[in-house]
């Protein structure tokens, strides 16, 4: 599996599995016993996923060893003061079953950020986090918080495809070499980008398929990605992208398609309030 430096010197699998929106009903356990099978080495939860525990026995249960293994998993914004959020940090690992995660992020940047980076700051230096770093964070938010912070994050994941390639946060991002998360890096299966004609031309001269060809664009962007898809021939597909190379002309016409708007807008008014009545991440505890 091919890797990108972070910034605080850890090494991250360019390739990760999704498990946003696959249930706890032992779906989140088969679909991650597959990816692990399938070579797989960089699993994506969070807090509100509501299956780090499904996703923590997945990998516990597997024959790949545990330090080979990356796990990615995010506070959610209801336990950002600092007391709950050591607290938040100490039941994920619990529900992993894991003594750290490799990266542990701010899921939702609203609220007591500065308390909850601090509870991450020092759950990392006690070994219980190898990497911190933040999530939907825009260019106005970094600017709100990141500079309070006493390190810098390592990652920012947010939604990225070719339509949406976040070129003002990425900017800022590279003064520190903060890396690139993409969530949705498919476009959430948006058909209209998976048939445009330029991905599509590509596509046919390497004999790829319109996501193998998206998904190396984002490599080679220096993008992290984690496409989800329960279907294990999907899954190996999406793996599928090192055995060929954008040219820069390629690379630019897949460049020009940005349209600079995405599907959810984490500045917008009310954002905060929705999610925090959308998901109770302690119901069940």
């Amino acid at each position: 599996m091919k890797t990108f430096k972070l910034n605080d010197g850890n090494e991250i699998p360019a390739i990760g599995y999704g498990t946003f929106l696959i249930p706890a009903d032992g779906s989140t356990y088969k679909a991650v016993t597959k990816a692990l099978e399938l070579g797989i080495r960089h699993i994506d939860t969070a807090v509100a996923y509501f299956n780090e525990q499904e996703v923590g026995q997945a990998v516990k249960d597997s024959d790949v060893d545990r330090e080979d293994i990356w796990i990615t998993s995010k506070m959610w914004l209801q336990d950002f003061k600092y007391e709950d959020a050591k607290k938040s940090i100490d039941l994920s690992l619990e529900k992993l079953q894991t003594d750290y995660m490799d990266l542990y992020l701010i899921h939702q940047p609203y609220g007591p950020v500065d308390e909850a980076w601090r509870a991450m700051q020092e759950a990392k230096d006690d070994g219980k986090i190898k990497s911190i770093g933040v999530s939907n964070m825009t260019p106005k938010i970094w600017n709100q918080f990141v500079p309070e912070f006493d390190t810098i994050p390592s990652v920012n994941q947010v939604e990225f495809n070719p339509y949406f390639q976040q070129k003002e946060i990425r900017e800022i991002m590279a003064k520190d070499d903060v890396k690139l998360q993409a969530w949705g890096p498919l476009g959430q299966g948006n058909n209209d980008l998976l048939t445009n004609p330029v991905i599509s031309e590509i596509a046919e001269k390497y004999g790829k398929n319109a996501g193998q060809v998206i998904l190396r664009f984002e490599n080679q962007e220096g993008i992290i990605v984690f496409p989800k898809s329960t279907k294990a021939e999907r899954i190996k597909s999406n793996m599928e992208i090192f055995d060929f190379k954008l040219t820069d002309r390629e690379m630019d016409a897949i460049r020009a398609l940005d349209t600079g708007k995405g599907r959810h807008d984490p500045d917008a008014e009310g954002v905060a309030e929705f999610l925090l009545s959308a998901y109770d991440v302690h119901e069940n505890d």
